[in-house]
């Protein structure tokens, strides 16, 4: 494990981070990662996200979705685009996983008291390929039910690892190694005073840079330097925004095209064949979908469209680090095949030769 991008004197943005600059500053949030490392060929893993520790079927949380190119597979996508709402919590893991990862949030969701009589669930599951380093088709009998309910209850707050961990242990992003990251932003107390959180799956390619630096062309790795076909953006990504600011679902999908906005100041080429996608969800409990609320006319206080900028700049900034959070954070491995992805070189992204780097 490296040193976070900070640890390097890169600060991007203009905004504070929260306590642990996670996901998790947002009260309530837990986080939980499966690793899978096995013999010479599996890498990977699953990474699961509790907006909130109670009944998620029962106190639903308002959601939206961004897609920035939609080559991927969202599990869920669909209900939360008509209804506006997550009901379960969100898995990521890698692309022949998703239907294993799905059956633990429907059993975990079952399970849940209060849910006896539950007839339908919309599990929540994101994903990246990872099979340059995992032997995805053989990881399918490795990675199980029982492995998702164990991401799910093993989840708690605080710092949350980063790097090749959970859903990223077998990612690639820019070239380098990819993996899990995550940020925070804090807003003012004359700006409403709420946290936004990120946590990323990365796993995509394009022409990196490093809050404005051309990293990846003064390293010499970046997307169409070999103008050969086997020169790949091609990969995905997954984002996930939380905040506590009381948002509708309309504006949470305007936070979540945010998220997107952050992806791009990496220097990510959003690819043919990359599934770059975002969900964005507010765990303020004036805006959950509780049962008593969904049996009658209900009105809540919500953030209005005038006051929501600076949300976008918090989103946007904790995007942009959680993916170099990612990057910085993920070690060398070798897997599937013999092939061996190298760590970002971080002795050379030190703050003052970064600087001769942006010169």
């Amino acid at each position: 494990m490296g040193n976070r991008v900070r640890d390097l004197g890169i600060k991007p943005g203009i905004l504070p981070t929260g306590r642990w600059n996670a996901i998790t500053d947002i009260a309530g949030i837990m986080v939980g990662h499966v690793t899978l490392i096995e013999g010479d060929d599996i890498r990977t893993g699953l990474t699961a996200i509790l907006p909130h520790a109670g009944n998620m079927y029962q106190d639903k949380v308002p959601a939206g979705v961004s897609v920035g190119n939609g080559f991927g597979k969202l599990m869920g996508s669909t209900q939360i685009e008509e209804l506006g709402e997550i009901e379960t919590p969100v898995i990521l893991t890698n692309t022949l996983a998703v239907p294993c990862a799905a059956e633990a949030l429907i059993d975990w969701t079952l399970e849940q008291s209060g849910n006896e009589n539950v007839l339908s669930v919309n599990p929540v599951v994101g994903e990246t390929n990872d099979g340059l380093l995992n032997n995805i088709r053989s990881s399918r009998a490795a990675l199980t039910r029982e492995l998702g309910m164990r991401a799910l209850k093993t989840a708690k707050s605080g710092p949350v690892p980063e790097g090749c961990v959970g859903a990223g242990t077998g990612t690639v992003c820019f070239g380098w190694k990819g993996g899990i990251g995550t940020s925070s932003r804090q807003l003012p107390v004359s700006l409403g005073g709420y946290v936004v959180g990120v946590l990323v799956q990365s796993n995509f390619g394009g022409v990196l840079q490093m809050d404005g630096i051309p990293v990846g062309k003064r390293l010499g790795q970046y997307y169409l330097k070999a103008e050969l076909e086997t020169d790949s953006a091609d990969g995905s990504v997954m984002i996930v925004i939380a905040t506590d600011a009381p948002l509708s679902d309309r504006n949470l999908k305007r936070l979540a095209n945010r998220g997107l906005a952050g992806l791009a100041r990496t220097g990510a080429s959003m690819s043919n064949g990359s599934g770059d996608y975002v969900i964005a969800f507010s765990t303020a409990e004036e805006v959950r979908r509780t049962p008593d609320r969904r049996r009658q006319v209900w009105s809540y206080p919500e953030v209005p469209n005038g006051h929501l900028s600076p949300l976008f700049q918090a989103s946007i900034e904790a995007t942009e680090e959680a993916i170099y959070n990612s990057l910085c954070q993920a070690g060398t491995m070798t897997g599937y095949k013999g092939r061996t992805i190298h760590a970002l070189p971080l002795n050379g992204l030190a703050a003052h030769e970064m600087e001769g780097i942006r010169r």
